[in-house]
């Protein structure tokens, strides 16, 4: 069995690339499509050009070409993997090869972060990347927290690691489309500290949990109404996992789940958060999920406490 955790590559006999989207497996490794062979593609590794697929052709392309793996996501048979991609496997490459992943690096060995931590993910990864491409650092476990405030400390010193500049901040408010304003967006991100840019690319600096802490699966409930709460967070260990992950106190539901990477790292131990999702029951138990769609409408996390510190409501 090939071992597979979140943000992990497979490369499957067609020479099919996918990204792991689940730790946990039912059926096959649960993951979704990224790139595929296209002699008319962007993308080049080892003589072959390939094709990206954004989310929405992704599905598409799959429903056509084997819709027995489509589910909530592409459920891929473990018979069908010829090759499995760790993002931590790349580091030694890219430290030699490529200035931005090494100028990070650079900062996370002065916080004293094993490099067996420390991984890419994304094109980079797969070795399909391009000029455009953005750098997605990933992190495992608790030392993504120690990473992420070397990064903070990093882009306050004269250095390749800078904070991003509004452009790009406006770049990513309209690709995430959130249902929060641009000014309430920026004041919660403004502390989150996982973004950044390094010799004038962009990267994120990615949570993925280490595999002491991968416990028991995110089992799925039953969909059932819209809800909007207010409710304390309790816990946010996990807030800037994928999907993130809150416990909170309230008299209905007991933990809120973002889909969305908008909200990850929206709220800290403490505060009141207003939340609107969908509630999803499971046995006993009520969750509230936010993020049910690609482009969420009419769902979102707020930090009431962190907006009220500073002055927005």
């Amino acid at each position: 069995m090939f071992k597979t955790r979140l943000r992990d590559f497979l490369f499957t006999k067609d020479d099919w690339l996918f990204a792991v989207s689940d730790y946990f497996r039912k059926d096959g490794i649960r993951a979704t499509l990224r790139y595929v062979p296209d002699e008319n593609g962007e993308r080049e590794l080892n003589g072959k050009r390939y094709k990206k697929y954004d989310f929405g052709p992704a599905f598409e392309f799959m429903k056509q070409n084997r819709p027995e793996w489509v589910q909530d996501v592409h459920v891929v048979p473990e018979s069908e993997v010829k090759k499995v991609l760790r993002p931590s496997d790349c580091i030694p490459e890219l430290v030699n090869s490529d200035s931005r992943v090494r100028a990070i690096v650079k900062v996370l060995d002065m916080a004293e972060i094993p490099r067996t931590s420390m991984g890419v993910t994304g094109s980079m990864l797969a070795g399909l990347q391009n000029e455009s491409s953005d750098v997605d650092f990933v992190v495992y476990g608790p030392m993504w927290f120690r990473a992420r405030d070397a990064i903070a400390v990093a882009k306050q010193q004269e250095g390749p690691i800078e904070e991003l500049d509004e452009d790009m901040w406006q770049r990513i408010y309209r690709k995430r489309i959130p249902e929060i304003s641009f000014d309430e967006f920026m004041l919660h991100e403004s502390r989150k500290g996982n973004r950044g840019m390094v010799e004038g690319t962009y990267f994120d600096l990615l949570f993925v949990r280490e595999w002491d802490q991968i416990k028991e699966p995110l089992l799925r409930g039953k969909d059932t109404v819209k809800m909007k709460i207010e409710a304390e967070v309790k816990n946010a260990d996990f807030a800037f996992d994928s999907p993130s992950y809150y416990k909170v106190e309230h008299d209905e539901i007991d933990h809120v789940l973002s889909y969305t990477h908008t909200y990850a790292g929206q709220a800290l131990p403490g505060e009141i958060i207003e939340a609107r999702g969908v509630v999803e029951e499971f046995g006993d138990m009520k969750r509230l999920v936010v993020g049910t769609s690609r482009e969420p409408k009419g769902e979102w996390i707020r930090s009431l406490t962190w907006l009220e510190k500073c002055g927005y409501i």
